[in-house]
C-alpha cells in the first residue's frame, strides 16, 4: 500500500481545541500521554491514560505508568496528583501469579463498566512476553487482578454486559512466528467469570479493512445500539518508503480509526464494516508533531444521552484528542454499501 492520502469521515468532528490532555497537564514526570480509557461513571467522566517518561536515546523511555484524570464535561480534565498504577507493581505481579520483577510495565488501558463495577484491561510487558491483563477496581487506588493472557496478546476490550450469559472480550493476538510478519486480526473470547477465557473465534481479518495492510485491533470497548454492537478499531498500513516521521530514525506505519458493527446476540457475526477510515491523520498534532506521527489510536468512546459519541484517541503517541459523531450516522455507515 502506498502513502496515498486518506481522509476522515465527514460525519466526525474533531474538538476544535484539541488536544484535550498533554504532558503539561500532568503534575508528575511526563513526556507522552496517550491511549486513554474513558467512562462516564456516577455523574463524572473518568480517564486512565498511558504516561511515558524519562526518554532515552533511540526512542525508548525509562518509565511508563497509568495516570488518572476526572472531568465534569469530558473535555476539561483534572489529573490526579500521582499515577493510579505503576508499571512495575509488585503487588499486581503477585496477584497475577508472577514472580517479583517479572512485570516490566503496564500501559494502554481501557475502561468498561459492567453491572456498576469498573474493569480495566491493559497491556503488560513481562520478561517472558507481552500479555493482556484484566483488573477490577472501586476507587482506582486498589486493583484486583482477575486474568492474564499467555503471550502474545494485547488491545483487549470487554463488552459492557454479558451476552448469552457469558462475558465477552475482543482481543488482538500477535502471531508473528506463524504468519512470518505483522498480520494481526481481531478475535473474540468468552468467559463465565472474567477469569477463565476460551472458545476463541476470529471476528475480522486485516483484509476486511481496505485501508490496512499490516494489522487491525480493537479500539474502544463496544457500544450497544439497537442495530448491533458498534466497535471502533485501529487499522494500520505499512509503507517501506516512509522515512523519518517523529522522534525515531524511521517510522513507516500509519494508524487510522475504523469501525464495524457486530450482531447483538452473536457478536462473532459481523453485520458490516465501514471500509474507509473513520479518522485518518490530518491535523498537525496527528501528522507533524510528536513521537510517532501519522498515528490515531482510538481507545475510549462514551455514548451521550443525545446520541453523540465522544471518541478519545491517542494522537502521534504523544497527546490525547477528542472527536465526536452521531451514533446513528456511525451505524448507518457500517451498514451502508460503503461499509
Amino acid at each position: 500500500m502506498s502513502s496515498e492520502a486518506l481522509r476522515s469521515c465527514p460525519c466526525v468532528s474533531r474538538y476544535p481545541a484539541n488536544p484535550v490532555l498533554t504532558c503539561q497537564d500532568v503534575p508528575y514526570d511526563s513526556t507522552l500521554v496517550f491511549n486513554a480509557g474513558v467512562i462516564r461513571y456516577r455523574g463524572k467522566y473518568v480517564m486512565v491514560f498511558r504516561n511515558d517518561h524519562d526518554p532515552k536515546p533511540g526512542g525508548a523511555f525509562g518509565g511508563t505508568n497509568i495516570g488518572l484524570a476526572y472531568s465534569e464535561d469530558g473535555i476539561a480534565w483534572q489529573v490526579a496528583p500521582k499515577p493510579c498504577l505503576e508499571g512495575k507493581d509488585a503487588r499486581l505481579a503477585a496477584q497475577f501469579g508472577l514472580k517479583e520483577g517479572e512485570i516490566l510495565r503496564c500501559y494502554d488501558p481501557r475502561l468498561t463498566v459492567i453491572e456498576d463495577e469498573i474493569y480495566m484491561t491493559f497491556a503488560i510487558d513481562t520478561r517472558h512476553g507481552l500479555c493482556g491483563g484484566i483488573a477490577k477496581t472501586k476507587d482506582f487506588t486498589e486493583f484486583e487482578a482477575l486474568s492474564l493472557t499467555v503471550p502474545d496478546n494485547r488491545n483487549m476490550v470487554l463488552f459492557p454486559e454479558k451476552v448469552g450469559g457469558k462475558y465477552l472480550r475482543l482481543e488482538r493476538p500477535m502471531p508473528v512466528y506463524s504468519r512470518g510478519r505483522d498480520r494481526f486480526d481481531i478475535w473474540l473470547s468468552e468467559s463465565p467469570d472474567l477469569v477463565y477465557w476460551g472458545r476463541p473465534s476470529l471476528v475480522a481479518g486485516v483484509e476486511e479493512f481496505p485501508f490496512a495492510n499490516d494489522k487491525i485491533g480493537p479500539g474502544a470497548p463496544p457500544i450497544k445500539t439497537d442495530a448491533g454492537w458498534l466497535v471502533l478499531t485501529h487499522a494500520v498500513d505499512l509503507d517501506p518508503s516512509r522515512g523519518k516521521n517523529g522522534w525515531e530514525d524511521a517510522w513507516k506505519k500509519r494508524y487510522c480509526a475504523g469501525m464495524m458493527l457486530l450482531d447483538l446476540k452473536d457478536p462473532r457475526r459481523v453485520l458490516g464494516v465501514y471500509r474507509k477510515p473513520l479518522l485518518a491523520p490530518e491535523t498537525p498534532y496527528e501528522t507533524q508533531e510528536g513521537f510517532r506521527t501519522n498515528v490515531i489510536f482510538p481507545t475510549g468512546a462514551v455514548l451521550e444521552e443525545d446520541g453523540t459519541v465522544k471518541i478519545y484517541y491517542g494522537a502521534s503517541d504523544t497527546v490525547i484528542a477528542l472527536a465526536s459523531a452521531k451514533v446513528d450516522d456511525l451505524v448507518a455507515l457500517c451498514l451502508s454499501k460503503e461499509g
